[in-house]
């Protein structure tokens, strides 16, 4: 057994990754914390989120220092903000855990990108060059071996996904960057409460156009710049990404749909559409990506979706644990 922490469990990624570990076979949760400064500290986890009632009735323990909780850890989920998870995974790795870290701390290895898009100075160089990015359909041999495992962000796996078989295999006239018109759920704002993403007061908008920080993130692992413009929309959970491309003079619909085969034909969490585009209502409440797609001339239109805090947070932070440790990619996730 894995004997596995979880630091951020009120949120609401965090109450996924409770649902996940606590029915995985081989991973034992040994506590769930949150900040001692966290309102949320010493309630149950269950009174916070009901639907754990009778099946995690565990208490959220004040941390305020890590250390305290370490003892004995196999694995340390972090599911908390990037600052927060910039001091701990260090800490939890001199402890010999492997951390899965889904804040965005690790994601990118350029000090430069986090002054830039997150604030701060990054002081851990090191371990950016260790980190190994979570895209775990794309990076499975490396998965096995890490020790810091740097999930992605939601909006870019679902980008990801969709792009980068097309890129790999040189299907796309990259002239024109692809543009991702990407809607997510107020969820993906996180758990406390502001004026911002109170249920009432958002309609549907676009933010953080041209500047924000997922932009970077996609375009350094996909190796190619991107438009990217997020839009915030009145429902509870879920990201939908209509990405518009040019393809490269000669190419057919069919070459798309069999390059997409041989990239995903083996991944059980990436779910590919033979007809018609995916729906956000397919993918609420589970673990899948899914991608549909059109052609027309050289223009082409990927349409991917998924649950952002599941494929977009928790579910890909277990499946890379599973990989990881050797289990199979599903397990605790179908």
């Amino acid at each position: 057994m894995l004997n596995t922490l979880i630091v951020g469990a009120s949120g609401y990624a965090g109450a996924e990754l409770v649902t996940y570990v606590n029915r995985h076979p081989h991973m034992n949760i040994t506590a769930l914390t949150v900040s001692a400064q966290s309102n949320d500290a010493g309630k149950c986890i269950s009174d916070l989120h009901p639907q754990l009632k009778g099946i995690v009735d565990l208490p959220l323990q004040p941390m305020s220092d890590i250390t305290e909780f370490l003892d004995g850890v196999d694995v340390v989920f972090l599911a908390t903000a990037h600052e927060v998870s910039h001091d701990l995974a260090p800490v939890c790795l001199d402890a010999g855990c492997v951390v899965f870290d889904l804040s965005g701390a690790f994601r990118v290895n350029d000090p430069a990108f986090y002054e830039k898009f997150y604030g701060f100075t990054h002081q851990r160089a090191d371990l950016l060059t260790q980190a190994v990015y979570g895209l775990a359909e794309w990076n499975h041999d490396k998965l096995k071996e890490a020790q810091l495992i740097a999930v992605p962000g939601c909006y870019p796996t679902a980008a990801q996904l969709s792009l980068k078989p097309l890129i790999d295999a040189g299907l796309l006239d990259l002239n024109q960057w692809p543009v991702i018109n990407a809607t997510s759920g107020v969820s993906g704002a996180g758990r406390k409460a502001a004026l911002s993403n109170s249920f009432c007061e958002v309609s549907l908008q676009p933010y953080g156009i041209f500047n924000h920080r997922h932009q970077p993130e996609i375009s350094t692992h996909l190796g190619t710049e991107v438009i990217f413009t997020p839009h915030l929309a009145s429902f509870p959970r879920g990201i939908l990404e209509t990405i518009t491309c040019r393809l490269k003079p000669g190419v057919m619909q069919e070459q798309i749909a069999d390059m997409f085969k041989q990239a995903y034909g083996n991944k059980p969490l990436v779910r590919l559409y033979d007809k018609g585009v995916p729906a956000l209502k397919n993918v609420v409440g589970l673990p899948f990506c899914d991608i549909g797609f059109a052609v027309q001339g050289e223009h082409l239109i990927v349409v991917a979706t998924e649950d952002n805090l599941l494929k977009g947070a928790a579910a890909q932070a277990m499946q890379c644990a599973n990989i990881r440790f050797g289990y199979a990619e599903t397990q605790s996730l179908i």
